[in-house]
């Protein structure tokens, strides 16, 4: 039976390449007989890039470009034809933030100044279209470095400049400047659905995990209000209810702003990399999908790979397994999305071990898990 190995990356600790190999190592152990196929995945945050160039080639830019602190950040992006691929944690991923600067000031300050950069870098180099992975940032800005970097800074009713970061948008009155991307498609390739702003906005739901207090997230939420006011003269529509305005902080909206195309990376990501192809074969040899990611929590039901993997599997009456470092996720919940079975690495090794050696104890949780699948 094929058993097809998609998962997500894993957090900090492993790549998806890195997860689908462990996984696979595990499952051959357990069971030699199956005909064990990787196809590492990415949802839009980190990893969205790497995984892509795995799949179809191309070449990958580097250049030096401003972090979520502000200090310089060795950004990338990858061209294939007359396309670039750039993840925005690039250059504002929480992993360019250690934990111990994970503090309110922090989450108040950080900018997406360095996503404006690699855009218009990859502008200079004559591409035609530029799909931005949405996923994984230390920022709640709401974009508004990214239109600086791209011409158009937001000011103050005196005509200047705000400083870097999402608490200063409350004194936004307006942008510097129109953002001039000479005719390139623009696509948004988000890995949630959440608008910008309210419970379930950018602030309230991505700011606690980037070091918001509760009075930070309050301060972000309500700067964002008004910044969406100025994105809304922009883009000539309100965009702050649009699905995946609330992605990477608020950068989904800025995009939406400048005439973006949403798109699941979760299934743009799917299609480029041939996942269909190899569900159809498993479901050929009445085999399975094992994915995973970091953490298996509600987030995950909100438009993130697993759910892509899981109704793909779904589709062809394949079962699909989840394995993840931490999985909160309630039975009824993840069979509504269409898991047959969760599996956490913490839960069977302790959190101190699953941080210590990643792979070998994904590689353990997978050998333990095959033979109850596996024929």
């Amino acid at each position: 039976m094929r058993i097809v190995v998609a998962p997500d990356s894993f957090g900090g600790t492993l790549s998806a390449r890195e997860a689908a190999e462990a996984i696979a190592t595990g499952w051959r152990r357990a069971a030699p007989g199956d005909d064990v196929r990787i196809v590492p995945l990415a949802d839009g945050g980190t990893g969205f890039a790497e995984v892509l160039h795995t799949a179809l080639g191309g070449t990958v830019h580097t250049l030096e470009v401003t972090g979520p602190l502000g200090d310089p950040v060795t950004g990338s992006w990858l061209q294939v034809g007359d396309t670039a691929y750039l993840e925005c944690a690039s250059a504002c991923g929480l992993h360019h933030v250690p934990r111990a600067d994970r503090v309110p000031v922090v989450a108040r300050t950080a900018t997406t100044h360095g996503v404006g950069e690699l855009i218009a870098d990859a502008r200079s180099a004559g591409v035609r279209r530029i799909v931005v992975g949405l996923g994984g940032s230390a920022t709640t800005d709401g974009g508004a470095g990214m239109l600086a970097a791209l011409g158009a800074a937001p000011v103050d009713v005196d005509g200047l400049p705000l400083p870097h970061g999402g608490a200063a948008l409350a004194l936004c009155a307006r942008l510097d400047g129109t953002p001039d991307l000479g005719g390139i498609e623009l696509v948004a390739a988000s890995d949630v659905d959440n608008p910008l702003l309210g419970p379930h906005g950018a602030a309230e739901v991505f700011g606690p995990q980037k070091g918001a207090d509760a009075t930070a997230v309050a301060e972000l939420d309500a700067a964002l209000g008004t910044f969406a006011a100025v994105l809304a003269d922009l883009a000539g529509r309100d965009v702050r209810d649009v699905a995946a305005a609330g992605a990477a902080g608020g950068l989904g909206a800025a995009l939406l702003a400048l005439g973006a195309r949403v798109e699941s990376g979760a299934g743009l990501v799917r299609d480029l990399v041939g996942l269909d192809a190899e569900l159809d074969a498993a479901a050929a040899s009445g085999g399975l999908a094992v994915t995973g990611e970091g953490s298996f929590d509600w987030q995950s039901l909100r438009g993130k790979l697993i759910t892509a993997v899981a109704r793909g599997a779904a589709d062809r009456g394949i079962p699909c397994v989840v394995l993840a470092g931490q999985v909160s996720v309630g039975r009824r919940e993840a069979g509504a999305a269409g898991v047959d079975s969760a599996h956490a690495v913490a839960d069977e090794f302790g959190l101190d071990a699953a941080l210590s050696d990643p792979a070998g104890t994904l590689a353990e949780l997978a050998s333990r898990v095959a033979p109850r699948w596996s024929r």
